[in-house]
């Protein structure tokens, strides 16, 4: 099983500055929660994937993958797994291939079970605040038992324990613990530790 499913919580990076990506990888790494997605769309997604992951002591993913070509081209600038907003086959395939693992978005049941088809059983649910949850979840994890995921869009430090409780939820996905690299490395590892400490508050 990939690393990254060792994380409940995974930190979602859209990096418009790099001046902030130092900031966002010290402070995951000295909030004990060496982890991150970092976005594709904007200019500096790919150099803030190669940096982060030069660094050697972050896992460092790749979001907003939306072709084989962009899943190629985070693959080589050092991404350890691929997020898409979307279920797009031949990013599933590219990143299969290259032997890591990829989180889809999914949101219905016919996204759900394609992904199953393809043998995935972790994907993201995207947008998650745009629908009950809860509910959903309840469905789906009736009718696709072997399935978990990954709520995403709209998770913040004030619910991520309540998609967190949910049974078929492996790990949550959000960018406001980032969100504080204009505060500097400190904001952000005060972030990651609040968001470690609510994850393992409901492990027990």
């Amino acid at each position: 099983m990939s690393e990254v499913f060792e994380h409940r919580v995974i930190p979602l990076a859209t990096v418009r500055d790099p001046g902030h990506v130092d900031a966002i990888g010290d402070g995951l790494v000295n909030g004990g929660l060496p982890v991150v997605e970092v976005a594709l769309r904007g200019e500096y997604g790919l150099a803030a994937i190669r940096r982060l992951a030069a660094r050697g002591d972050l896992l460092v993913g790749a979001g907003t993958v939306r072709s084989g070509a962009q899943a190629r081209d985070a693959i080589e600038a050092g991404a350890r797994f691929v997020v898409s907003p979307g279920l797009d086959p031949e990013v599933v395939r590219c990143v299969g291939q290259a032997g890591l693992a990829v989180i889809p978005g999914v949101l219905t049941p016919t996204e759900v079970d394609t992904a199953a088809r393809l043998g995935l059983q972790r994907v993201k649910l995207f947008p998650a605040t745009a629908v009950d949850t809860p509910s959903l979840l309840s469905a789906y994890t009736v009718v696709f038992p072997e399935m978990l995921f990954m709520p995403s869009a709209g998770v913040t430090s004030a619910n991520m324990a309540e998609f967190l409780s949910q049974q078929a939820v492996f790990a949550v996905s959000g960018s406001w613990i980032t969100a504080r690299a204009d505060a500097g490395a400190d904001a952000v590892a005060d972030a990651a530790r609040e968001a470690v400490a609510v994850a393992e508050q409901l492990a027990r």
